[in-house]
């Protein structure tokens, strides 16, 4: 069988793989734990829902325009207003099948083959395989201070004649890092300088804790002429606890989301008009549900870095925001990939590893789930790699006996 150079290179999402065995053990049974995902437990807001129905109930469920219907547009330009200072007309806006499809037209729109796409590190799993699909070269950064907070000169020393973008994820999945004012201004002024396209992905940037805000990107910027290469991209499916309903957007000049349009209108069409109904709803609607997610997601981080502080040889950093703590395990096994295999086969958590993420030795653990999930969740982690643990453990009524130390 004959597959293309681009096919052979890509593997599939290790997120997506591990969040299907997760659904699979369940299904079966299992006293599965899942600390991998990145899924609020929150119920979607009801004017969503209410939206959605309303217009099913109509059984008038057509094609949409291929860049999203005018009223979900309208909405995002509100919330761009809002949350990011900035007056934007419809033609600076695209609605994808959620964020990453926003972030798959904008580089099929603006790489060649063989440009460079700069990103730090550690960094969502799905940017250096999307990089190789436009058949371009992914340039992680890891920061030379050891941190999860990138400098400048991170970026700026990885820059060569190849780069055509810049990708920043803040708050940042996996670490949950917020990357600091002036880091993103500094970024922002030299993009500009060197007509560097630059990516924001904010799906995060409303889950932000201990009253921090995330950076608004144009507020640094010098030209929001339509020259500019700033591109947005955000969703509803963090936010609003959407992530079943694939509606993300992106905000950028009018010539770049018209080519973006075309694109998408090779590979999908429009969206659903259902679920752009739904998000119209979400958007428009009562805005308390984000609050409150963040307020518990907040909590929820407080417990497992509290179970996580009292874990011989785990250290962690107290993220800034998003459902994530990237906590370093490598003195228990320097094969993220193994011990999370180790984890979910013995003890039944499922974690995701590290390296996916672009560095070993580490496990991203979510706080998503509930409170007696994440400190049994660890309990039972500690008990499968701390040799000073009971050497039996139940279940329910399982009884495991720890054999593999």
């Amino acid at each position: 069988m004959s597959i293309s150079i681009i096919g052979k290179s890509i593997g599939e999402s290790a997120t997506l793989k591990l969040n299907e065995i997760a659904a699979l053990l369940r299904q079966k049974g299992e006293p599965i734990i899942h600390l991998g995902g990145g899924e609020p437990k929150t119920r979607v807001p009801i004017d969503a829902i209410t939206s959605l129905t309303g217009l099913l109930n109509t059984g008038e469920v057509r094609y949409t325009p291929v860049d999203g219907i005018l009223e979900l547009k309208q909405a995002i330009i509100r919330y761009t207003e809002e949350f990011y200072h900035r007056k934007v007309e419809p033609e600076n806006v695209i609605v994808s099948g959620g964020v990453k499809q926003a972030i798959m037209v904008a580089l099929q729109a603006i790489l060649d083959p063989q440009d460079e796409v700069i990103f730090p590190s550690p960094y969502w799993v799905s940017y250096p395989d999307m990089i190789k699909l436009c058949g371009a070269i992914p340039v992680p950064v890891v920061p030379e201070d050891g941190t999860f907070y990138p400098r400048f000169q991170d970026i700026e020393q990885n820059v060569t004649t190849y780069t055509k973008a810049i990708i920043l994820n803040s708050p940042n999945n996996p670490t949950g890092a917020l990357y600091s004012e002036k880091f993103i201004s500094e970024i922002v002024q030299f993009c500009e300088k060197e007509g560097l396209y630059l990516i924001l992905d904010d799906i995060y940037h409303r889950l932000v804790f201990d009253g921090k805000k995330a950076v608004v990107c144009y507020e640094h910027a010098t030209d929001l002429s339509e020259n500019s290469k700033i591109i947005v991209v955000n969703g509803v499916s963090k936010q609003y606890a959407m992530t079943g309903f694939r509606i993300g957007w992106a905000v950028a000049n009018k010539k770049l989301i018209k080519v973006m349009s075309n694109i998408q209108g090779h590979q999908t069409a429009g969206p659903s008009v259902l679920l752009q109904k739904a998000a119209l709803g979400a958007l428009n609607g009562v805005q308390s549900g984000v609050e409150s997610l963040r307020l518990t997601l907040e909590n929820n981080r407080r417990v497992l870095m509290d179970q996580l502080n009292a874990f011989d040889g785990i250290k962690a950093t107290k993220p800034d925001g998003t459902f994530y703590v990237f906590a370093d395990f490598s003195v228990y096994d320097k094969d993220s990939v193994r011990l999370s295999k180790l984890l979910l086969d013995k003890v039944r958590v499922l974690t995701m590893p590290g390296k996916e993420f672009g560095l070993d030795g580490y496990l991203r653990l979510s706080t998503c789930g509930s409170i007696k999930d994440i400190i049994e969740g660890i309990e039972r982690i500690k008990w499968a790699l701390d040799p000073n643990s009971p050497n039996e453990l139940y279940i329910g009524e399982r009884k495991l006996v720890r054999d593999w130390l």
